[in-house]
């Protein structure tokens, strides 16, 4: 499309392509007149401003010149320095070569010819300049003349070599634009010369052997050295034909379109695919050389161009000199006409002006111009975008740590070779090694499960103490005597309390005062004096051992309790409550530890009483480690959870770092995951985010997996904090490449997982992935309390827990390790394997282990159910190995089956602990089989009774129905099983919804949709269904069955039924 336009009959020259404004330089045509005959000749420099809308192009500066011009070309010579514009240098009709100074021309100075030569016999026809060196400049005229200059030195140029024979006329030079020494020229007999300048002789003649070839016009190619083209003027073969010297026997190729000779050619140096040439057919076409096809015909007036040239500073442009006096400059991009149609308009109008002194002085009358029905015209642009527009090299990021890149080929191959394809690469961008590398140690870790030498690995890389204690306390974790271990990590141990003692000065007062040292064993029986009978008088006298006595006599004890009270003597008030039963022995106790102010007494009256809760919340923060070890010592299992979660509660609200670490250790202890990562995220100040996350979520991982390998189960957890963090780990694993590793930390219920990282990985990984299933925990009931007992060769394991106290992350977590079972401890029966029975069938008295027969008694069945723990029995110290509250709960000791245990229970009962502790825990256990085979029986008289499903939704019943039962009688893996068994299960929370009608209407409609899916086979279309509902609906709606349902759907996809 024609953009702006001047009336001039002029030769032209842009200037160069790192010249702003682009301008453009017109210098009087020679052998050419105008409609006027004016024989004036000068040298413009118009500008290039697209700001003005009109088609005119302003006038920046003119210089009257002597000669007219066959040539003009504007060189890079000095351009630059101290802002010059460079050279305009003109090829004259009497053999002269002129050179001129644009910006002299633009200021108007009188200086504007810097150099002038009249070496040449006959008009300057051709002229060109170096790309390599700016000041070289070779020129050819008559009689083969070609001459190189120096433009510092005109007065003494070089020849090529001697003159090409036959002599004749050179029209065109070119230096070459890959090889600075190669020059080539051509004459209108069609041969062209290509010349080394280091040689000083032509190399290589090309010629075409038709001998029709008139050469007007020749150029190099931008990018390949050893081609160019020959434009013929003759109209009896009006063709280009590209040579390649390496084959100069006949044309690489021949483009054909022209009908007749053509004029002037142009080739881009911004894309070589872009190929100029005008001839006498009155048309501009533009080729791709490369193909040989036409690309692009501008839209001209019926006047032959003699020269196009492209513009370089924009290489959308493009100037066409025609013989009718019409300098166009055009785009090839294109356009609309309606502006220019308006501007014709205007024109017309502004030559009727009503001020004209030659006119009537009136104004014209309003002309009615009817609207144009027809839309404006548009030029369309070329075919294919061209290579400034093109992009040549690009990359963008895609999910999984991705970098797509392409790039263009650097240079053109010749036409013989083949072009090499455009390749795409996908690179794989890892930023964070060390991460990744600690990411691989632990996955590696859930896989062989090698948890302790991952710890102690672990504890030789950490960074700090503190994280050190994090680590040594996971260690005692996964080994034996966990307890014991825990106490030393603490600062106590046995043998070294015992070498205290033994040091202490009490301890030598004691032997110094002929008390022997304790021994271990049985005391010789010590047979009590006599003395105190011969007095009689003991009984009857009124002081206080005389009381004392009488109570004594008649049975009271609880009065001569108070009065040996009264009297200070608190050992013989100890040993008379033993005798007046357990209640008198309580409040005994309590009396006197109410009446003890030393430092010890709070701690003893915690072992006594087994009341803990006032050790944990009263003590010193200083002195968490004795609290802590207390607890690990003597705290119930049902207690021990709860009670170290307030002992970290009281340490996180330090607020500071150390407390923050401090906390965390209990939390380990207790097992509650869901309080560790809340106290790590909130406090730990960490200068690396990343690794703050890879540490946190190691920790956590392996918190979870000493808890699974003590219960023996999976273990389900329902955290927010950790679900945020496992997400966070999950995306920075996916963005550098380890989508499949990622894709295991990801819990499907959470909402951020299905509508973020869920739905764009679904593509990138097989649907055989393995996708952990996570589980909704059960309830939590403070009044329940698991039991699960030693191992027997009679029966078999006992179920595992099933629920934990404290809370815990969603799910169990990726690399699950199968381990051996680890026997629990006795005492209690799991929660969620029994539901609680009635109170007739259970005894009343609550006996936390069974202690043996006691006179008469008959051997009674330890209480089962809910029975709140007992406060007064001293429970025996717990053991590792069999936790209930978590990884360090205390649990029963461990002995050697054939040595019994120690005596445990009161003073009176001691001597009834004579049966194996082994036969008694397989007739517990035979008891409580029978037991729940009782309950079970019962179950079904306490049944509910449930609603129909609606009428209208049985079809969603029967058809999700029907998919497990054909994807159960489908699979073989033992995984998959466990998959579809859960998901039979967890299915019914959705027919609970149907039948209290808590769904939508649309999360209805697309069940419906997804139904008809499944019942066709079309699983993929299924899946789609399943991602819209999700993202389109309230997460809280359907949580707890969507999940299930794609679950199904993707086994069942995999298996195709």
């Amino acid at each position: 499309m024609r953009v702006k336009e001047i009336l001039r009959t002029a030769t032209q020259a842009w200037s160069p392509a790192a010249h702003h404004p682009a301008y453009l330089a017109l210098g009087t045509s020679a052998q050419q007149l105008d409609a006027s005959f004016n024989t004036t000749a000068a040298l413009e420099i118009f500008e290039m401003d697209f700001a003005d809308t009109s088609m005119d192009m302003k006038l920046r500066g003119s210089l009257s010149t002597t000669n007219r011009f066959h040539s003009l070309i504007w060189v890079t010579f000095d351009m630059g320095v101290d802002g010059s514009s460079g050279r305009l240098i003109g090829g004259g009709e009497n053999g002269t070569l002129t050179v001129y100074s644009p910006d002299a021309i633009l200021s108007s100075a009188d200086d504007a010819v810097i150099g002038q030569s009249s070496k040449h016999t006959g008009p300057v026809r051709a002229l060109d300049y170096n790309p390599f060196q700016s000041n070289l400049l070779a020129s050819g005229a008559n009689d083969s003349e070609i001459y190189i200059w120096d433009l510092n030195n005109l007065s003494n140029p070089m020849t090529p070599g001697t003159k090409s024979q036959p002599v004749e006329d050179v029209c065109v030079v070119a230096w070459n634009k890959q090889v600075q020494h190669i020059l080539a020229s051509a004459g209108p007999s069609g041969r062209a010369v290509v010349w080394d300048l280091r040689k000083n002789e032509p190399i290589i003649k090309i010629s075409d052997h038709s001998n029709r070839m008139h050469c007007s016009g020749m150029l190099w190619h931008p990018e390949v050295a050893t081609q160019m083209i020959l434009a013929s003027e003759d109209d009896r073969q009006p063709v280009i034909q590209m040579w390649d010297l390496r084959f100069a026997t006949s044309p690489l190729k021949v483009l054909e379109n022209h009908t007749r000779g053509i004029l002037s050619v142009s080739w881009s140096q911004a894309d070589p695919e872009l190929l100029l040439s005008s001839a006498k057919d009155n048309r501009i076409l533009c080729w791709n050389p490369n193909t040989g096809e036409v690309i692009y015909e501008l839209p001209t007036v019926n006047q032959w161009c003699f020269d196009v040239q492209w513009c370089p500073r924009n290489p959308a442009l493009l100037s066409a000199a025609s013989f009718d006096g019409h300098i166009s400059v055009y785009t090839v991009m294109g356009g609309c006409l309606e502006a220019q149609q308006y501007s014709s308009v205007d024109k017309i109008s502004g030559a009727f002006d009503p001020s004209d002194p030659f006119g009537t002085g009136q104004a014209l009358p309003p002309l009615q111009v009817p609207q144009p029905t027809a839309a404006p015209t548009i030029i369309p642009p070329l075919r294919t975008p061209p290579k400034w527009e093109r992009r040549p090299i690009g990359a963008s990021f895609t999910f999984g740590g991705k970098l797509v890149t392409f790039d263009s080929p650097r240079s053109v191959q010749p036409a013989p070779s083949p072009q090499p394809p455009r390749q795409v690469h996908v690179s794989q961008v890892i930023t964070e090694a060390e991460f990744l590398q600690r990411s691989r140690e632990l996955q590696a870790t859930l896989q062989s499960g090698s948890f302790i030498s991952y710890c102690h690995n672990k504890i030789s890389s950490a960074p700090s103490e503190a994280e050190q204690d994090i680590w040594r306390f996971l260690l005692v974790n996964f080994e034996d005597e966990a307890r014991v271990k825990f106490l030393r990590l603490l600062g106590f141990s046995k043998d070294e309390l015992e070498k205290k003692v033994q040091n202490s000065a009490l301890y030598a007062f004691v032997l110094l005062s002929g008390f022997s040292a304790p021994q271990c064993g049985v005391s010789p029986e010590v047979k009590p004096s006599r003395s105190f009978l011969l007095n009689s008088s003991l009984f009857f006298s009124v002081d206080t051992d005389g009381l004392i006595s009488q109570a004594l006599l008649v049975g009271n004890f609880e009065g001569a309790v108070d009065l040996c009270l009264s009297d200070g003597r608190y050992a013989e008030a100890i040993l008379l409550s033993i005798s007046g039963g357990e209640e008198l022995l309580k409040k005994t106790q309590q009396r006197y530890l109410n009446k003890q102010t030393n430092r010890v007494s709070m701690l003893i009256s915690s072992v006594v009483t087994q009341n803990w809760t006032d050790i944990v919340q009263d003590c010193e923060l200083d002195n968490w480690k004795e609290a802590l070890a207390a607890l690990l010592t003597y705290a119930n299992p049902e207690e021990f959870a709860p009670l170290c979660d307030t002992l970290g509660s009281r340490l996180e609200a330090g607020g500071t770092e150390k407390r923050c670490l401090q906390a965390c250790l209990c939390y380990i202890c207790s097992g509650n995951i869901h309080k560790l990562v809340e106290c790590w995220s909130s406090q730990r100040d960490c200068t690396a985010p990343l690794m703050c996350v890879c540490v946190c979520v190691c920790v956590c991982v392996c918190s979870l997996k000493s808890i699974e390998r003590l219960r023996n189960s999976e273990v389900t957890v329902q955290s927010s904090v950790l679900e945020e963090k496992l997400i966070h780990y999950a995306n920075i694993l996916a963005n550098q490449g380890s989508l499949e590793t990622a894709l295991s930390y990801l819990p499907q219920t959470s909402q951020q997982v299905h509508t973020h990282i869920y739905t764009r990985t679904h593509t990138q990984i097989a649907i055989s992935t393995y996708w952990p299933l996570y589980q909704k925990p059960l309830p939590y009931s403070s009044t329940v309390y698991p039991v699960v007992f030693p191992p027997s060769s009679l029966s078999g394991p006992v179920p595992p827990l099933s629920s934990a106290p404290g809370g815990i992350v969603p799910g169990s977590l990726p690399g699950s390790v199968p381990m051996m079972p680890t026997p629990p401890a006795p005492g209690f029966l799991p929660a969620a394997s029994l539901p609680p029975l009635p109170p007739s069938s259970l005894p009343g008295g609550p006996m936390p282990m069974y202690s043996g027969p006691s006179g008469p008694q008959g051997a009674a069945p330890p209480p089962l159910g809910t029975a709140p723990p007992p406060t007064g029995t001293v429970y025996p110290p717990p053991g590792v190995g069999y936790p209930q509250g978590g990884p360090g709960a205390p649990g029963a000791k461990t002995y050697s089956q054939s040595v019994p245990p120690p005596p445990t229970g009161n003073l009176l009962t001691s001597s009834g602990l004579c049966l194996c502790n082994r036969l008694m825990c397989i007739l517990v256990k035979l008891y409580l089989d029978c037991l729940r085979v009782e309950v079970l029986q019962q179950l079904p008289a306490e049944r509910v009774e449930q609603k129909e499903i609606p009428a209208e939704h049985m079809i969603l019943k029967s058809t999700f129905d029907s998919l497990v039962q054909r994807c159960q009688l489908a699979a073989t893996d033992p995984q998959t099983k466990r998959k579809l068994d859960d998901a039979s299960k967890r299915i019914g929370s959705l027919y609970d919804k149907l039948r209290d009608q808590l769904l939508s209407p649309s999360i209805l409609s697309g069940l419906h949709e997804i139904s008809r899916c499944v019942s066709a086979r079309n699983y993929q279309r299924a899946l789609e269904l399943h991602t819209q509902v999700v993202s389109s609906s309230n997460f809280s709606e359907i949580s707890a069955f969507m999940p299930v349902l794609k679950v199904l759907m993707t086994i069942g996809n995999k298996l195709g039924v």
